[in-house]
């Protein structure tokens, strides 16, 4: 078994450690609380930057407060005089490590605003540049392709939402979410990697919550297969994107419950109607369903469920690939940009 689905399957146990305490997120629930936030800033790279994503939707859904990703190099090359003070900025990272993430959170930090860093290492420059460090408690991560960390900033920006609105419908399922990710890990995704293991080029499509997965769905591909894929929102994929699409073009699409699954199942059906070989993920009560993804007690929460499950594949499709995830080509655990 590769470090890479071995580290994935663990996911379900990380989730169950960061809730047997939530009395730093509970915390920092009554900090922002103390006073209000106009805009939220995220800073991330790469697999942190889709769950930032993730972080992003579930913010602006439910609380309504405007969420940005920060380009790092505005404060660190162009040192921009940001106009940030006592607003929220929210770094996620599974190192700590790359000087521009830590830069960027220094420069936020100075200029006012108010800085959290979500980030696996507890000791790390980043969790020590910030004012509020939310450990995302994931244990050491071998395999270059990130997995578990991903899914531990998912399940933690949910935990920190869920305890800002006070939800108690959302409190109570994220206590049976370890639960939904260990039957999501074993949900048969045999026909993706059937499907998938000679392309060379595809999209993978979601919308709402399910874009961030989308997005890291995509990297994987990249990552650790070297399918050039591209992530799309379904409303963005009906523009400049629908040129690529002709007869027997691969997409994934996402379309777990929420008000997007309507649509992005439409998008499934147009795309099998052009002559695309389409992948379409979705819930047991959607028919035409390719790959089955878990429900979890509330929707929020299925995107999260519905990564494990393509982690799970992600793996599979490597090795029929002949390649090796833990390891991919050209690339580091940490990679340190400026």
């Amino acid at each position: 078994m590769s470090n890479m689905l071995s580290e994935a399957l663990a996911s379900a146990d990380v989730v169950e450690a960061q809730l047997a305490d939530t009395s730093n997120i509970e915390a920092l629930a009554v900090k922002l609380a103390e006073a209000p936030r106009h805009v939220a800033l995220t800073v991330a790279r790469g697999s942190s930057d889709h769950a930032a994503s993730y972080f992003a939707s579930l913010t602006m859904s439910r609380i309504g407060v405007p969420v940005a990703s920060l380009p790092m190099s505005v404060a660190t090359l162009q040192q921009a005089p940001l106009r940030v003070a006592g607003q929220l900025a929210v770094a996620f990272s599974q190192s700590g490590k790359s000087p521009d993430l830590v830069g960027t959170m220094q420069a936020l930090r100075e200029a006012g605003a108010f800085t959290v860093a979500a980030v696996n290492a507890p000791g790390s420059p980043l969790a020590d540049a910030c004012e509020w460090h939310l450990p995302l408690l994931a244990g050491a991560e071998l395999s270059v392709a990130a997995t578990k960390s991903y899914i531990a900033m998912l399940s933690l920006s949910a935990i920190v939402i869920a305890h800002v609105q006070r939800d108690v419908e959302l409190l109570n399922a994220l206590k049976t979410l370890p639960d939904a990710l260990r039957a999501a890990g074993k949900l048969d995704w045999s026909k993706a990697v059937d499907e998938l293991k000679g392309v060379d080029r595809m999209i993978v499509i979601g919308r709402g919550l399910g874009l961030a997965i989308a997005q890291e769905a995509a990297l994987k591909l990249k990552e650790t297969s070297g399918i050039q894929a591209e992530a799309f929102s379904s409303a963005e994929v009906r523009h400049g994107p629908m040129e690529l699409i002709d007869q027997d073009y691969p997409l994934l699409v996402f379309a777990p419950r929420g008000p997007e699954q309507a649509g992005l199942i439409q998008l499934a059906s147009d795309m099998r109607a052009r002559g695309a070989r389409v992948l379409l993920a979705a819930p047991d009560d959607i028919g035409q369903a390719d790959l089955p993804l878990a429900v979890t007690d509330h929707p929020a929460l299925d995107p999260i469920a519905a990564i494990l499950s393509f982690y799970v594949m992600a793996a599979g499709l490597a090795a029929a690939r002949g390649r090796n995830p833990d390891a991919p080509r050209h690339l580091n655990k940490v990679t340190e940009t400026h």
